[in-house]
Order: structure tokens, then C-alpha cells, then sequence
């Protein structure tokens, strides 16, 4: 949904046009009307369909501790915005760039229900620094039609203890009903500023604030990604997830067993971490990848998507593996043991990085099966490396802007 992928494997799910109305008189049908294109539909699936059942110095540094939720479907952190500091928790996401918030700003009955269900709502007439931005508007749309907007401010926002002052803010005054079911109490964009949405000018995002204010050293022009699972409680080399502004954690790095990062080429044109990624093993045996393939590493997305001939390769190496028509995906048998499971590589500009076996299993299927956490990319012409991915490995993103003279 986030990327407007459209499906290239059989299912139920599809991609067409829909007509939606505003609806006048008590109906669903009438006034306003416009096409919206590719809302992502569902088949109705017939009993003989359904196979397998549902589904330093010059400035400070930062470290945010994260909880993985959802058997880690999304990873939240707490941050704090405006005087005094009101906490929210928010997802780090580095496949987007803008900072938006629930707030007093949305219909009293969506903050009734978010507070029922434990959201933090920003209130910035509580805040002695928050100061509007004139005629700024911000509105964020995702591939299954869902979205939100609203009105933007400043204000002082709190990072793990990094100070970004006069930080714009995006305040929600609509949105959909996903997102008030959802967990988190906003986003924050950790791509880079050139796909952030706010109306008429495009505003910095926290990171390149952190950067342009010094607020982190100018050495360490960078932010890094631990991401623990619920599947490590038990595992003593394992630590708590947690994200860090400013500096590069060196116990993690001894742990991943460096002393140093490899660094991979970034391309930010698109606005994300985008890096070369043109080979691919499982079990030592090479794989034909597309040519010039490219790949980005995404904080926002669960799982690892990859190509339609990836994904075969990888579940003809798992016994009893299949393609779920009922899941639109690979799901492969419970019972499995790690020891059947193939060792799988994934280039990451030059360097081979595997991925961790119990990460091959995402959730339930039913019928004794599992869901992959590698799953088609669709018609996408990059993998996104998401969680299964970044669950291996201890990610460092250097963040390039330009400094005020």
C-alpha cells in the first residue's frame, strides 16, 4: 500500500479505477464525484480457492529506545514536542520524510477513541513555543487510498535528547480510519526532504535540522537502527531495539562482529536510502538478479520485498514450501526446522549480508503453515529491504545537507 505496488502473482487482491461520491441526503451516492486509480480490491474467493486458510564535540547525540509491536510489524519510539515537552510515540520511518502527529485539531470523537485506545495527542495550544506557519498545508496519500492532512507549525522537538528548535510540525485535522486504528501517534520521516509533502514550500525534516543547527557533531552527520524481535527474548547477544542520532553505538557494532561499517553508496533522488543490490545467494549458489538492480532499506515496511524469480528460488530451497492464493503469498510448513531453512544473501552495495532464519517466518497462515517475511515486490523496480532484512544486520545512515555558512 505505502509504494502502490500492484500485484504481479494471482490472488485476490487487484488494482483498479473506483468511483467514489461525496454522498448527499443520508446516502452514499450523489454530490462530488471523482475516479480514484489503482485502490487496491478484493476478489471474492470461492471455497475451491481457498487453500490454506487467513491469514562528541560540536553537538550532542541521541538514543531512542524502541518497542517492536505486532510481532514486529512496526517498531514505535517516544519522542517530545513544544514547552513543556509533550511526549508522543511515533514510528522512524526512512522511506518517508514528514513529521506529522495526531492533534487537537481532529474531531473531538476521533480524539475520544484515540485516547480510549491510549494515543498521546499533541495539543499546541499547550505549547509556549509552537508557532503556526501561514497558509503551509501538508496532506500524505498511500497506495490503498487512505490519507491524512492538516495545518503546520514550529515547535521544539526533543530526539532521545537532541534539541531541534523551531522544528516544523504537521498537525492532522483529518484522517482515515486506518490510522486511528493504528498504533502509533504519528510518523517521522527519516528519508531525505525532497519527498516531504508539506504545501507551498517543502519544510526540513528533524534529521537535516540536527544537521543545518549542529545540533549532532559534525563528525557524525548521521542516525543508526537497532531493531530487535520478540523472537530474541532469549537470546543473550541480542539487546533492546533502539535508534541513535549522532553517534554509531559500538557495542552493537561488536556484536554485528566489525569495527567498522561497510558504507554503500547512496542514491537520494527518489528520496530514500536507494543502493545497489545486483547479486543474491541461497546456499551459496549465485542468483540472476534484473540488471542494475537497486535496493532500499526501509525502517516503515515489515517485510523483505524482492523480485517474482527471488522469491521462487528462495521457497523451492524450503521443504514444503507453496504460493498461497488465499494470502497472495509464499508460505512454507510451521513444522520446519532451522536446519531446513537455506542461508540467504543479500547484496548491500558490494557486501554480502544474511539474513537471520527465524526471520524467514513472519505470522501464522493457519492450516500448519507459516507467511514468509520475503514476499513479491509486485511490479516495484526496487527491493525494499524492511524489517526481516533489517532484523540481521546494525543499519548507519550518514544524512547529507548542506550546513548554513
Amino acid at each position: 500500500m505505502k509504494y502502490n505496488i500492484e500485484p504481479t502473482t494471482e490472488g485476490p487482491y487487484f488494482c483498479t479505477s473506483k468511483l467514489l461520491q461525496q454522498g448527499k441526503h443520508g446516502t452514499k451516492v450523489g454530490g462530488l464525484a471523482h475516479i480514484q486509480q489503482k485502490v487496491l480490491q478484493k476478489r471474492t474467493m470461492h471455497a475451491h480457492d481457498q487453500t490454506d486458510g487467513a491469514a562528541s564535540s560540536g553537538g550532542g547525540v541521541g538514543d531512542v529506545p524502541t518497542d517492536d509491536v505486532q510481532y514486529d510489524a512496526e517498531y514505535i519510539s517516544p519522542i517530545l514536542i513544544g514547552t513543556p515537552p509533550q511526549k508522543v510515540n511515533v514510528v522512524f520511518d526512512t522511506g518517508s520524510s514528514d513529521l506529522w502527529l495526531w492533534s487537537t485539531l481532529l474531531p473531538r470523537n476521533i480524539q475520544q477513541q484515540g485516547r480510549a485506545a491510549g494515543h498521546n495527542i499533541y495539543d499546541y495550544t499547550k505549547s509556549s513555543t509552537f508557532e503556526p506557519i501561514e497558509d503551509a498545508t501538508w496532506q500524505i496519500s498511500y497506495g490503498d487510498g487512505s490519507s491524512a492532512s492538516g495545518i503546520v507549525g514550529r515547535d521544539t522537538l526533543d530526539v532521545g535528547g537532541v534539541m531541534v528548535e523551531g522544528q516544523a510540525i504537521e498537525l492532522a485535522d483529518t484522517f482515515d480510519r486506518s490510522f486511528a486504528v493504528g498504533v502509533p501517534d504519528g510518523l517521522m520521516g527519516c528519508a531525505f526532504g525532497n519527498i516531504n509533502t508539506v504545501k507551498p514550500t517543502p519544510v526540513k525534516t528533524p534529521v537535516e535540522n540536527m544537521i543545518l543547527q549542529r545540533d549532532i557533531p559534525k563528525n557524525a552527520e548521521l542516525f543508526t537502527a537497532y531493531l530487535g524481535s520478540w523472537k530474541d527474548t532469549n537470546e543473550a547477544d541480542k539487546g533492546e531495539s533502539f535508534f541513535t542520532f549522532g553517534y554509531i553505538d559500538q557495542d552493537a557494532l561488536k556484536a554485528a562482529g566489525v569495527s567498522q561499517p561497510h558504507w554503500a553508496k547512496i542514491d537520494s533522488r527518489r528520496g530514500w536510502f536507494q543502493f545497489a543490490s545486483t547479486t543474491a545467494y541461497i546456499n551459496g549458489t549465485r542468483l540472476a538478479r534484473p540488471a542494475g538492480n537497486t535496493a532500499i532499506a526501509d525502517t516503515g515496511t515489515t517485510l523483505a520485498l524482492v523480485d517474482d524469480s527471488f522469491c521462487q528460488a528462495i521457497y523451492k530451497a524450503i521443504p514444503g514450501a507453496k504460493y498461497d492464493r488465499y494470502n497472495q503469498g509464499w508460505v512454507f510448513p510451521t513444522s520446519n526446522k532451522a536446519d531446513q531453512l537455506p542461508v540467504i544473501t543479500i547484496d548491500v552495495g558490494g557486501k554480502q549480508f544474511a539474513i537471520q532464519k527465524e526471520d524467514l517466518a513472519f505470522a501464522d497462515a493457519g492450516s500448519g503453515f507459516t507467511y514468509g517475511g520475503i514476499q513479491s515486490r509486485g511490479n516495484f523496480d526496487v527491493d525494499i529491504l524492511g524489517g526481516t532484512f533489517l532484523k540481521a544486520i546494525y543499519a548507519v545512515r550518514r544524512h547529507r545537507v548542506s550546513r548554513i555558512p
